[in-house]
């Protein structure tokens, strides 16, 4: 290899993918002038680093190194492909301030890995070359208020934001499809992030409605290697105008992006489980804020952190007058399932259901449609709850989950985040002394329907056995949340049952959680005039019950929101969770300096179900604990950038045993 430095700008500065918080930095290295051409910003080279050859991404050329030794020649450019442009960059930079994250582990993320074949693909073909569109019908945003507005503000490239909530029976992914058209045949192009592949087809089918399969490209885990590497340079490319697919999508760097829709966005499916476990949401609103591209939120939901940027003004809403949510809606009510209650109804004995679910069933399998029972997931949840009332336990001085901490009876209920023992608890709800444990099953569902409706089919789905859709006849459809079928025409009636098994979850956003995946399996159900119900096994007192009845997305997240400010929870703060092992967590907080405005709880347990991975002596170093971080919102960047600092530090000092850092997730314990 010639030694000769390149003419212009011999420096290139690249980032090692190394996922070592104390090597996230640009290092230096010169550029032959064989190589200069190819060695652009934003492609892979090849480094030796360390005696070993890397992988590294060129962040920029200069003319001149400020480092004073000498400096190496990069190995070789892996490919000439500018696969991490200059937006991508600045967003990853944003993220893993954001995340106290490692930006290769982010680099990993969004960019699929290199695939020679994929290089040969031809991408040269313009996106409206490849296949003929048609004009969509954009009507169906003109049910809203301010739609038609909205819609032309994307179209006139002006930036707009909206937190959209969609009807019951509405079909969003056509409407979204025929607004992603519409940008892409005036020269934009359009970015839709869904959480599953079952949404990403949904979405894929609504857009063939108007444009070829070929003017569709998906990115999704489902996809091989070489694949998913050529649908990101046809994007890249610019050939890839609309992109539909899942959390990692959020990256795809669209040019000319005009329009970036995000649905459902309280799906965990869009949590990336990998450090440092960014959330597509936050990941698409920054993108918007730095690129200004108009974005939608939407689902038939609202998480408490979309209601934050409609209530600061940065988003407005899309709502429907009540007029046609009444046109629209099925009857939604509640059926009591307080013990007295079920224990006076037979119907209750027999199905575990009250006769109101009952009846409704019944006259919905005698019109000859299908009816849906939506269960929670099969297995125990362990929490404390009042004994009388059923509402959460909460630790009275952080309002943390009061639980039993592991290794055996506790003397007295335990808070999951400061660790106080609570032996008082009184319930702030109804004022009672006692505490019950709420361990619930429903594995015997379906066999308890079976018996109750003997001579009609009874179908599953949940798990690995998802049934996509089901034809309009009638039939018992039991689903767990997420998993529920489409059925053609929509179904006649829908129950939801067992519902303390979602609410009572010792979970920060159980309530939340819980309201959406009732709202997405009340939108399959036909509306009140062709006899659609909805039964809600649950006190009709409830909030969060009312405003399922109201069909009242908006006003439960605004009720969430206040609560968890009044509580001090995200995300009306920040929040960041630290678990390791005893020792482990002793020395980063003895070595951290945090933000004058933290405040550290802890050490408690961890949540039942997670742990540490990692392998250490449990005798010497002691058992994986939590530590909670919290920070008000305007001390967001330092708080990501004191735990940043605190690992790049820990790594320095050659502390080996594991430890994690989440800002913000999604489940606080």
């Amino acid at each position: 290899m010639s030694s000769s430095p390149a003419a212009q700008y011999p420096v290139a500065r690249v980032l090692p993918m190394l996922g070592l918080a104390q090597l996230d930095r640009p290092f230096d290295y010169l550029v032959t002038e064989g190589d200069s051409e190819a060695a652009q910003p934003g492609v892979r080279v090849r480094i030796r680093f360390a005696g070993r050859l890397v992988d590294a991404i060129v962040l920029e050329r200069t003319a001149v190194s400020s480092h004073e030794g000498n400096l190496r020649f990069i190995e070789r450019v892996i490919s000439p492909e500018v696969v991490a442009p200059e937006q991508l960059r600045l967003l990853i930079d944003a993220l893993a301030q954001r995340y106290a994250g490692v930006r290769s582990d982010i680099y990993r993320s969004a960019i699929p890995a290199r695939h020679a074949k994929a290089e040969e693909t031809d991408t040269s073909t313009p996106w409206g070359e490849l296949g003929e569109a048609t004009e969509p019908d954009l009507s169906a945003w003109s049910s809203y208020h301010y739609g038609e507005s909205f819609v032309d503000a994307v179209l006139d490239g002006k930036l707009a934001r909206a937190a959209w909530q969609v009807v019951p029976g509405e079909d969003w992914a056509a409407t979204v499809g025929a607004l992603a058209v519409k940008v892409a045949l005036s020269g934009g192009g359009a970015l839709v992030v869904v959480p599953d592949q079952r949404d990403v087809e949904r979405c894929e089918a609504a857009l063939r409605e108007h444009v070829s399969a070929r003017q569709v490209t998906t990115l999704t885990a489902k996809q091989g290697p070489q694949a998913r590497y050529s649908r990101y340079l046809s994007i890249l490319h610019g050939q890839g105008r609309i992109v539909v697919g899942t959390r990692s999508a959020a990256f795809a760097p669209v040019r000319n992006l005009r329009l970036i829709v995000l649905m459902h966005d309280g799906d965990e499916s869009l949590v990336d489980p990998r450090a440092p476990y960014a959330h597509a949401r936050e990941v698409l609103t920054t993108r918007s804020a730095q690129e200004q591209v108009p974005l939608i939120i939407g689902g038939y939901a609202r998480t408490a952190e979309t209601q934050l940027f409609v209530e600061r003004g940065w988003m407005h809403e899309l709502l429907a007058p009540r007029a046609v949510l009444r046109q629209v809606s099925p009857r939604i009510h509640a059926a009591g399932d307080s013990d007295a209650a079920m224990e006076r109804d037979p119907r209750a004995r027999q199905a575990r259901m009250p006769s109101a679910a009952f009846m409704a069933a019944r006259a919905a399998l005698r019109r000859g449609t299908p009816v849906l029972f939506q269960v929670p997931r099969t297995g125990y949840i362990q929490s404390l709850a009042c004994g009388q009332c059923r509402a959460p336990a909460r630790c009275r001085w952080c309002n943390g989950p009061l639980g039993l901490p592991a290794g055996g009876e506790a003397a007295a209920p335990t808070c999951r985040w400061c660790g106080r023992m609570d032996p008082a608890h009184v319930c702030p709800e109804c004022g009672s002394k006692r505490v019950r444990a709420m361990v619930l099953g429903t594995e015997r569902t379906a066999e308890e329907l079976g018996r109750a409706f003997a001579q009609f089919r009874v179908r599953t789905s949940w798990g690995d056995k998802v049934l996509d859709a089901v034809p309009a006849e009638p039939a018992i459809i039991v689903a767990t949340p997420g998993a529920e079928p489409v059925a053609e025409g929509g179904y006649g009636a829908a129950v939801l049952l067992d519902v303390w098994a979602l609410l009572q979850r010792p979970d920060l956003r159980a309530v939340e959680d819980t309201y959406a995946k009732w709202a997405a399996a009340a939108a399959l159900v036909q509306p009140h005039a062709d006899g659609g119900e909805v039964v809600v096994v649950a006190e009709p007192s409830l909030p969060v019950v009312q405003h399922l009845i109201r069909w009242d997305a908006r006003g439960h997240a605004a009720l969430e929101l206040a609560q968890r400010r009044d509580a001090r929870f995200p995300p009306a703060v920040h929040i960041a969770v630290v678990d390791a092992p005893r020792k482990a967590l002793d020395d980063f907080f003895g070595n951290v300096e945090l933000p004058d405005h933290a405040e550290v709880l802890g050490p408690v347990d961890l949540p039942p179900g997670i742990d540490v991975p990692g392998e250490w002596d449990r005798g010497e170093y002691g058992p994986a604990q939590r530590m909670l971080v919290r920070s008000p919102l305007h001390g967001r960047a330092a708080l990501g950038t004191a735990l940043r600092t605190g690992l790049i530090n820990r790594a320095a000092r050659r502390q080996t045993l594991p430890l994690r850092v989440q800002v913000n997730p999604i489940d606080v314990g």
